[in-house]
């Protein structure tokens, strides 16, 4: 498994989690740069691609992982990591969620907008959570991982996704059932007689 990735402060400051990086600007000498310069002519056949927004989030998701496991104490290996980690991390990211979740005795309970400020707290909404899962259970994979194994495909972490989305669906007043397709109107062609 490659557990080499980038050194992020992400886990120390999980705002940069969702903040657009950019590389940083080489300095460069000129007359090098005319050489590496692919509009001076020099294999000009194959061109890079932008990795997406889903990949770069991917990643910086993965190294805020990783570096959430390099911090955690003791120090985790991804190999020994399991399901209960996981949901430890997801307990950990709660602490920045933005999503207001009414407790049992808020009078908003159960209200998709409540007419007050309260002092209930604030979480990581389940979509978003549920979307995280899902990219770091792809890059787990990608980085060597077996699917087997996979720490963020537990019955746990389901059963736990699962309990949040009804929870907050029940304290925000929000119904999360999918959305049927509705069947397309059968064409009828007039038979000639």
């Amino acid at each position: 498994m490659d557990l080499v990735s980038e050194s992020t402060n992400a886990v120390s400051n999980p705002s940069s989690r969702y903040k657009m990086e950019t590389p940083p600007t080489p300095t460069t000498n000129p007359t090098t740069a005319a050489v590496s310069s692919p509009s001076s002519g020099s294999n000009n056949s194959g061109s890079t691609t932008t990795p997406s927004r889903y990949e770069n989030q991917k990643r910086r998701d993965w190294n805020t992982f990783c570096q959430y496991l390099r911090n955690h104490r003791p120090p985790l290996s991804l190999s020994l990591c399991s399901g209960a980690h996981v949901l430890e991390f997801l307990h950990y990211l709660d602490q920045f969620g933005k999503t207001k979740v009414h407790n049992h005795p808020c009078p908003f309970f159960g209200l998709p907008n409540p007419p007050a400020p309260c002092p209930c707290p604030l979480r990581q909404a389940w979509g978003s959570l549920d979307a995280l899962i899902g990219r770091l259970r792809a890059a787990y994979e990608e980085n060597g991982g077996r699917p087997e194994t996979n720490p963020f495909g537990a019955r746990a972490v389901r059963t736990y996704l699962r309990d949040v989305r009804d929870f907050q669906a029940k304290a925000r007043g929000v119904s999360y059932e999918k959305k049927r397709k509705r069947p397309k109107p059968k064409v009828t062609h007039p038979t000639p007689t």
